[in-house]
Parts: C-alpha cells; sequence; structure tokens
C-alpha cells in the first residue's frame, strides 16, 4: 500500500494536493481525525484500495496533536511507511489567499486577527515539519506548478529512491526557503546587461553559451558537480526521500537557470531522479 498523508499550514494548498492526489488514482479522505488513520488503512486492506491520501490539519482541534504518535508507530511498527507532505505559505501570501475567497481560518476564534491566527497554527505544526518526506514551500507556485509537484512526486515513479528538485530563483523575489541546498551564482556575468540577451532564458543555448564561456563559471560548475556528487549518494544512504537544490541569481531568469538546467541534466545523466523548476523564470524584470 501506498500511504501519503498530506498535513501542513491552513491556507497553503493541501485541498489542491488532494485533488490531484485523487486525478492520479490515489483514493482521498480530507480531515480525517489521525487516530482514525490505522483504522482507515485496515479497511482500506480489506477493501483492495492500495493508494490512499489522507489530509490531516488543524480543523480536527484537539485530536490532532495525535498525528505525531500515528506517524511514529506507523514508522517502527507498520509495513505500510507513510509518506508525509508538510505544505506552508509565507504569512503576506496565507492573509492574501484568505482575504481572496473569504474563508475562517481554523484558528480564528483562539486569536484577535487573522496574522495571530497563523502565528499560532506555526506553532503548533513547528515540530511536524521536520517529520515531512516532503517540504512544500507554496508562496510563489501556481496551482498548476503544484499539481506539477505532486505528480513528479507519486505518478512517474513509486520507488523509494530519492527524487532531487533541482531549481532556480530570483533573489529579487525572496530566497527559496523549501531548499537543502541554495547556490548564490550572482558572482557570474550577467546577460541581462546584453540588451540582444537581456529577453531570453536560461533554457536557451544563447544564455548558457554567455554564461558558460567564463572562466569562473566552468570552474564553479566542476566543483558544485563534484561535490553534489560526493553529497548526494549520502543522503540516499540516509533515507531522504527528497533534496531540493536551488540557485539563486537576482532575477531568476538567466544565471540560475542556465546552472539548475546544467546540473539538472549532470544528475540525470548520473542516474538520478530529477525534476527542474524554475520559479521566477516568468516574472517581468
Amino acid at each position: 500500500m501506498q500511504l501519503v498523508i498530506v498535513t501542513g499550514m491552513s491556507g497553503s494548498g493541501k485541498s489542491t494536493i488532494m485533488k490531484v492526489m485523487e486525478d492520479i488514482g490515489f483514493y482521498c479522505i480530507d480531515n480525517l481525525p489521525p487516530e482514525l488513520i490505522p483504522e482507515f488503512i485496515e479497511i482500506s486492506k480489506r477493501s483492495g484500495i492500495t493508494n490512499i491520501a489522507i489530509s490531516a490539519d488543524i480543523r480536527t482541534g484537539g485530536m490532532f496533536s495525535e498525528i505525531y504518535n500515528v506517524i511514529h508507530d506507523l514508522r517502527h511498527s507498520s509495513a505500510d511507511q507513510p509518506k508525509v507532505i508538510f505544505t506552508e505559505a509565507s504569512d503576506e501570501v496565507l492573509i492574501k489567499r484568505y482575504k481572496e475567497t473569504r474563508r475562517k481560518h481554523p484558528l480564528a476564534e483562539k486569536a484577535n486577527s487573522l496574522r495571530e491566527a497563523i502565528r499560532l497554527e506555526r506553532i503548533q505544526l513547528e515540530q511536524l515539519r521536520t517529520k515531512a518526506d516532503y517540504y512544500l514551500e507554496t508562496s510563489h507556485m501556481s496551482t498548476s506548478q503544484l499539481g506539477t509537484e505532486i505528480r513528479n512526486l507519486f505518478l512517474e515513479n513509486n520507488s523509494d529512491s530519492m527524487l532531487v528538485k533541482v531549481m532556480s530563483f530570483g533573489y529579487k523575489y525572496g530566497v527559496s526557503t523549501e531548499s537543502d541546498l541554495v547556490f548564490d551564482v550572482r558572482c557570474l556575468p550577467n546577460p541581462y546587461y546584453v540588451p540582444e540577451l537581456r529577453e531570453h532564458t536560461g533554457c536557451e543555448s544563447c544564455i548558457r553559451d554567455y554564461v558558460m564561456q567564463s572562466e569562473q563559471s566552468r570552474i564553479l560548475f566542476s566543483k558544485l558537480s563534484d561535490l553534489l556528487q560526493y553529497l548526494l549518494p549520502l543522503y540516499v544512504k540516509e533515507g531522504k526521500s527528497q533534496l531540493v537544490i536551488a540557485f539563486g541569481c537576482t532575477g531568476g531568469k538567466h544565471r540560475s537557470v542556465t546552472f539548475a538546467e546544467l546540473i539538472g541534466d549532470a544528475l540525470l545523466e548520473s542516474g538520478y531522479r530529477v525534476h527542474k523548476l524554475h520559479r521566477d523564470i516568468t516574472r517581468d524584470h
């Protein structure tokens, strides 16, 4: 049985994830009290259901604290090892989403403001985040991008091997907070200052050629490749499900995209499962 538990901050995309999980063949149940998860697993087995996605969050009130014991017991005493997805977004993004949907935050009655309710929820979920197999920061993700993330995690390959997500971002839009490894490539020659290259991206050969023609770019690429070839087997050995490697430049369109593409391709050639994402490539600069 493939068991996925979806949790995280209210308003951070859990409903979108559950819709995608259902589309790719999972039996989905929303807002299940954690203490009922083991019982539901047994019922599903008897019914012949093999793929289950369960959403559990603070909407269950005081019952939600049992999620820690449930995850622990499943991981240590069950053959059905759960994969836990934890989602979150910045305070500003969550506030904006709540204002747009006009929905009530689950902790609204315990707080004087929406921002305070979000703060209280973060405190309650702080330890749970550390137990997640997959951490998704959705502040800058569109619905379609989030859907792609989930499909890459669970649709194409059901093996337990580590998924390596290689992404680019622009520092002017904020550092990628979901990343395990962040590399700043703003030290490299910037195509933005070449008028005929400005509107192109690192997905195109003209930008890659410009960035990689410099000696410092080639040396940096070589050293980063060696570092990752050393590190990744260690992460796999430790049983890590997902590793997020991020490259940042000023606008997230040229240098960071170039390195994300080239490093991603190199890791693919080495046999790793790789998903490439360019967070800010379509933003106006």
